[in-house]
């Protein structure tokens, strides 16, 4: 029988769940069992799809093309496993089958209610992915915090489905804040005995307590938790700050977590193997160490919320701890750069990243960083919409065509170099309706695609609507523009890149290849950039930065 996890929050959001849940399924799996995860949202929007970036970071997009909480990044790069459409849930999405099989006559006409309607079908998702994926364990990270009105059906659900799962089989992990009042000199236990007894009052008791914390919560604190909220004293746990989210799986390791966790589900506490991870970790404290750094830029448009670029960041600091260098990363709004600004903005950069984005604020700011990159011979990295302003900006300054633009964002345009897809063009909802998740791509030989991911055939997830405009492929391409990567039909640009003759290190890539870059396993674009700028930095021949995994 599969068993399952879930890890519920206390006190305030932005606490560390999904790092919490991430980091027991990198413990459990290196013990030998198959992990998978899952997140369920309470707020009413069917999925983040359409969510401002300001209010909810990156959307995630899974290998099957789901628009996900930015949480499940966090689960693949830990559990390095692809997680499916099945592995985010919300409640709009909940309502959405609902109302659709009630307007169906699926209910015969009865009342449609929370209790047992909405609720039974969140315990069908909590059995869904157990069924599509044969794993040992799923662990299901509940979103928002405990008391909160909108998560209530979900926390009843759970009691549901605890009982009918039997004893043994479920956990319930509680991630609560334990804050230190500093004219007190100490941590309080009071915000989270209140959150367990609202959880209590709704029917459910935690197994584990997770106290989260920027000071250490010591054993007497822990037991007077356990004493207050009726949990066995090894069952507490101490969370506090890690120096990096990816040293919270040893942090919880050292008290027993994962042993805990398997012997509550009466489940074999295997030997663990996580030498590839420690190895990591390792080597990403000693380039922290280190006094010179290499500085990437990333202009982009959420630049206020760091967390709107995660998964890019984190793929950056793969790359970098892959080679055993530091990088230093800013945020450049795009918005904020102009003909008169961009080169003191941006000199000193040894590489220059344009991410993906929607709407057309800063667009030309992002153009503008194309061409300092391309003219200053920056090794640069364009992500989806980095792919259009590139070809933007080349088609303008390089092929002849002034005033070359997106049809997204100047329909008059002599010259709209980047198009509407043709299966787009009668799209009028704005959710789940883009090119979404993974698709192939033929790679150039002889190209810098090519060294990166030494394969012809490769597989990135997708997020937009517009593409390189065919009608104007081959101006580009005569005017020296590469295209290295092309649908298997040819019919879709891909990859573009300059030519070593004209430009160190230049490629952009219309898919998010930041989305399956892993810690020990860097994304090959993110990796080969990171390369390019070392190099830049240190004024050598790219093919002479060398990994320190090897």
């Amino acid at each position: 029988m599969t068993k399952h996890i879930f890890v519920t929050g206390g006190v305030v959001s932005s606490l560390g769940k999904g790092i919490t849940a991430a980091s027991l399924g990198r413990l459990l799996k290196a013990r030998g069992y198959k992990v998978m995860m899952q997140k369920a949202d309470p707020y009413l929007n069917v999925d983040p799809g359409t969510m401002s970036p300001f209010q909810h970071g990156e959307v995630f997009v899974t290998e099957d093309g789901k628009e996900t909480d930015l949480d499940l990044g966090h689960y693949e790069r830990f559990i390095d496993e692809n997680l499916t459409r099945g592995s985010n849930f919300t409640t709009g999405a909940i309502y959405q089958s609902l109302i659709s099989r009630e307007r169906a006559g699926d209910f015969l006409g009865g009342t449609v209610q929370v209790i047992p309607h909405v609720t039974n079908a969140i315990k069908e998702r909590f059995l869904r992915i157990e069924e599509q994926t044969g794993a040992d364990i799923v662990i299901t990270e509940l979103g928002g915090t405990i008391g909160d009105i909108e998560g209530q059906p979900f926390v009843e659900a759970i009691r549901e489905f605890r009982k009918e799962k039997g004893a043994g089989n479920t956990l319930v992990i509680h991630v609560s804040l334990v804050p230190y009042i500093a004219a007190a000199h100490e941590v309080k236990t009071k915000p989270t005995q209140h959150s367990v007894k609202e959880m209590r009052s709704l029917g459910l008791q935690p197994d584990f307590i997770v106290c989260r914390s920027d000071h250490e919560v010591e054993a007497p604190i822990r037991a007077k938790i356990a004493h207050f909220c009726d949990v066995d004293e090894d069952c507490v746990f101490e969370n506090s700050d890690c120096p990096s989210i990816y040293d919270v799986p040893r942090h919880l390791s050292a008290q027993g977590f994962d042993v805990k966790a398997l012997e509550k589900l009466g489940l074999e506490v295997r030997d663990g193997d996580m030498t590839e991870w420690d190895t990591f970790t390792s080597r990403m404290h000693a380039c922290n160490k280190l006094e010179d750094t290499t500085k990437i830029c990333v202009v982009g448009k959420y630049t206020e919320l760091p967390d709107a670029y995660l998964s890019v960041i984190e793929a950056l600091h793969h790359s970098g701890v892959h080679f055993g260098h530091k990088l230093k990363i800013d945020l450049i709004a795009g918005g904020e750069l102009t003909e008169e600004n961009v080169d003191a903005a941006l000199a000193g950069y040894d590489g220059i990243l344009v991410p993906g984005g929607f709407g057309q604020r800063g667009v030309e700011g992002k153009i503008l960083a194309a061409q300092y990159a391309r003219e200053h011979k920056i090794p640069y990295l364009g992500i989806c919409l980095g792919l259009q302003v590139a070809v933007s900006e080349f088609a303008r300054n390089v092929a002849g065509m002034p005033g070359a633009n997106s049809a997204e964002f100047a329909p008059d345009s002599p010259y709209p170099v980047i198009a509407l897809m043709p299966d787009q063009e009668d799209v009028t909802d704005k959710g789940g309706t883009m090119r979404l998740g993974a698709y192939p791509c033929k790679v150039a030989h002889d190209s810098l695609a090519f060294e990166a991911y030494g394969d012809e055939l490769v597989y990135e997830r997708h997020r937009h609507r517009y593409e390189v405009n065919n009608a104007f492929r081959q101006q580009l391409q005569d005017a020296g523009l590469v295209i290295s990567g092309l649908s298997p039909d040819d019919r879709l640009v891909e990859m573009v890149e300059l030519p070593e003759s004209v430009h160190p290190w230049f490629v952009a890539s219309q898919a998010h290849p930041e989305f399956k870059s892993r810690p020990t396993k860097p994304a090959p674009l993110f990796r080969e950039f990171v390369r390019a700028s070392i190099a830049s930095h240190e004024g050598i021949d790219r093919h002479d930065v060398t990994s320190s995994v090897d």
